[in-house]
């Protein structure tokens, strides 16, 4: 059943569907990375590792919402369940138990690279069928690149 008709043809669909459904997947699970590391840091840096974390799950939660959102505009249905994000996240796992900050900044300077790896790949396949759906991964993947300076900045 399609209750949304969709503006693209059935192939810009897949390619773009598939592109915001990835981003979405790729979002929550970096919320979800943030705020484990956030919940379990400790060291001389935690006060500004501790509020650093939650300026990631605050971008990412937003920019989760603007991509399903786009995505059902474009008649496309977003998946966010927890075995959806489980299975098609490629962040690496968060270690359990307390996070040193040192490793808490290196785990997100690993997570944001490969998510904005991942965007990157998805502002390129969605360029010719859907430039408002390019846009939307553009200026999502120009807030985690800040983050990821900013990380990398703090490792350095």
């Amino acid at each position: 059943m399609s209750v949304v008709k969709s503006p693209l043809s059935e192939t810009a669909l897949k390619t773009v569907g598939g592109a915001l459904q990835g981003a979405l997947v790729d979002l929550v699970d970096l919320s979800l990375v943030a705020k484990q590391i956030h919940w379990n840091v400790v060291g001389p840096r935690f006060s500004s590792v501790h509020l650093q974390l939650d300026e990631v799950v605050a971008t990412a939660r937003t920019h989760s919402d603007i991509v399903a959102e786009r995505a059902t505009a474009i008649g496309w249905n977003p998946d966010g369940r927890a075995a959806t994000v489980a299975s098609g996240s490629a962040i690496p796992t968060v270690a359990e138990g307390w996070i040193k900050d040192v490793d808490a900044v290196r785990t997100m300077v690993e997570a944001l690279g490969v998510v904005v790896a991942r965007m990157r790949e998805r502002i390129d396949a969605t360029g010719d069928p859907d430039p408002v759906s390019q846009d939307i991964l553009i200026a999502l993947t120009a807030d985690l690149e800040k983050h990821s300076w900013m990380y990398q900045a703090e490792s350095a």
